[in-house]
């Protein structure tokens, strides 16, 4: 698929910082990327304040959430958001992160009842390799898309490819 505006969101308790600089890779595939600096925030007040800095972006649709680490379980209440906010999500990818649990709140945050409404993927890095791998066998069991990067392709290709794939 070929999204309007690839929407990375880091770990909570991080920065933006973390994609170092992917971000600026992606825009080079001719991607429209946003990756919000959340600073400081978890649970509700971080998909409050990741939604209102997506929003001021003014992004295309439909939207591709990237979450890395413990932004993974947030995804889907980022996405219900913005669909509340009319953006049509276009899928999910998890980045070396954990996945969010249908029955649970992630940190307070509730699942959608229809989530996902939108094709996941999931992608590991060489650099995790070993710490995500409970995750990517149970994406791989929900049929999700599943790619490992490995060298010499780099992460801004590997999660292209991904994203194209979904």
């Amino acid at each position: 698929m070929t999204p309007g505006t690839l929407v990375l969101l880091h770990t909570p308790h991080a920065t933006a910082d973390i994609w170092g600089d992917l971000p600026e890779a992606l825009r080079s595939y001719g991607l429209d990327v946003v990756a919000p600096d959340v600073q400081g925030e978890d649970g509700p007040r971080y998909v409050a304040r990741a939604s209102l800095i997506i929003a001021a972006t003014a992004p295309s649709p439909p939207l591709v959430l990237a979450g890395h680490g413990a932004a993974g379980p947030l995804l889907p209440g980022v996405a219900l958001a913005q669909r509340a906010a009319h953006r049509k999500i276009g899928g999910y990818v998890f980045v070396d992160a954990e996945l969010p649990r249908p029955q649970a709140h992630a940190h307070g945050v509730p699942m959608p009842p229809d989530w996902p409404e939108a094709p996941c993927g999931y992608l590991r890095t060489r650099s995790a390799r070993g710490e995500h791998d409970r995750a990517m066998r149970e994406a791989r069991l929900r049929g999700w898309t599943v790619m490992e990067q490995a060298p010499p392709t780099g992460v801004a290709q590997a999660l292209g490819e991904l994203i194209a794939a979904l």
